[in-house]
């Protein structure tokens, strides 16, 4: 199939999902309020089926290909994502685009890209002016976080359809030691959360900013300044790399990961409990969310994010690791030597069942304080990031 036919039906399916034409002009964040990525969700290993011992093979269900080669021992490791803008800024977009690509990588624990192709879609409604502007933004903003993974952009693909969408492919070839392969929890590891959730709920309410009806369902809950530190932190978080978590996973012998993206934190567990081979189930206590968005999630009624449904992009890892180590992962991952804005979070533990992942009815919401924001907004309990959860 032609990449170009590839992006329309993908777009088509998507579009159709939201019930929504998709962005037009130079307002890029406009049509998202219920993002859900086109990305299989049942299929992959069976339950139960472990790789084989000698070619390790991972295929349609998980965050990434693990193709085994003819040469050598080496493994071709290969995902690729894309999907239409959520936020305003064309460069932040090509950011989030570039690390939402890498993230299945990472979520394999591998730290190095050999090569990224581009995908790109510039939107036939925009006029010529509006496409030079918004364009070069778009792509220079992908190649930057390229460059900050240490790879580079060497190709890929333009069209022009109804709709603008950005994405990308990841290469690498590993050996054996480079990736972590998602199979290996045990009874007694916990589960490490790496960036916080409610990046949906927080793109949608700065939406809500400029409607009226939607806002005044959520005003008494959340002011307008704590609407807008939410959507910045969450434009950032989107923006961060993965990499570091994935360098941490091996020195901290993780089992398996995943990455938080469009099924939500639940959706993510569920699929990553049925690639285990052992008789395992994941149980989620906590879940840290950008400060004020569990409140807005509730108030309005949508987006299940105290549910674990709510859709996010570019969200952090779910690790899987012993439960001695979690706690070293989570406070070195906040160390200087790795630059501001990483934190990470034990939210549940891996306990004997039949590969299914679920959250207790009523989870710890702790809240996450916002770069900028002022004490005042910080829940309670928000402060002990690395607490265990409670049974």
């Amino acid at each position: 199939m032609a990449e170009a036919s590839a992006t329309g039906a993908c777009g088509e399916a998507m579009a159709a999902a939201e019930g929504s034409s998709g962005p037009a002009g130079l307002t890029l964040g406009r049509s998202f309020s219920n993002y859900r990525p086109f990305e299989p969700q049942e299929a992959g290993l069976p339950a139960g089926a472990g790789p084989s011992p000698t070619f390790p093979a991972l295929g349609i269900g998980m965050d990434s290909c693990v193709i085994p080669l003819r040469h050598g021992g080496l493994s071709l490791v290969q995902t690729t994502d894309f999907f239409y803008p959520l936020v305003e800024d064309p460069y932040m977009m090509g950011r989030i685009a570039c690390a939402n690509v890498l993230s299945d990588l990472y979520a394999m624990g591998i730290t190095e890209c050999d090569n990224m192709l581009m995908l790109l879609s510039v939107s036939q409604s925009m006029s010529e002016e509006e496409r030079e502007k918004v364009t070069p933004l778009m792509v220079k903003g992908f190649r930057d976080a390229a460059e900050e993974g240490g790879t580079a952009v060497t190709g890929g693909q333009t069209v022009v359809n109804p709709w603008i969408i950005i994405g990308g492919v990841a290469t690498v070839v590993c050996q054996p030691n480079e990736f972590i392969m998602p199979d290996s929890a045990v009874v007694g590891d916990v589960l490490v959360l790496t960036k916080p959730l409610g990046t949906q709920v927080a793109v949608n309410a700065h939406q809500w900013l400029d409607n009226p009806e939607r806002w005044n369902k959520v005003k008494m809950v959340v002011s307008r300044e704590e609407v807008e530190l939410a959507y910045q932190e969450a434009m950032f978080n989107m923006a961060t790399l993965n990499r570091t978590a994935a360098g941490l996973m091996h020195t901290f012998n993780a089992h398996a990961a995943t990455d938080i993206t469009g099924f939500g934190i639940l959706g993510h567990s569920q699929n990553l409990a049925k690639q285990q081979r052992n008789e395992v189930s994941f149980v989620i206590h906590n879940l840290p969310i950008i400060a004020k968005m569990a409140a807005v999630s509730k108030a309005s009624g949508r987006f299940g994010l105290l549910q674990g449904t709510s859709a996010e992009t570019s969200g952090g890892l779910l690790i899987c690791l012993p439960r001695e180590q979690a706690a070293r992962l989570c406070s070195e991952i906040k160390s200087s030597k790795y630059g501001e804005g990483h934190q990470a979070w034990i939210v549940g533990i891996v306990e004997k069942g039949n590969r299914t992942a679920r959250i207790i009815d009523k989870p710890r919401v702790i809240e996450v304080l916002p770069r900028g924001a002022t004490a005042a907004v910080l829940a309670p309990d928000s402060s002990n990031a690395s607490s265990e959860p409670s049974s």
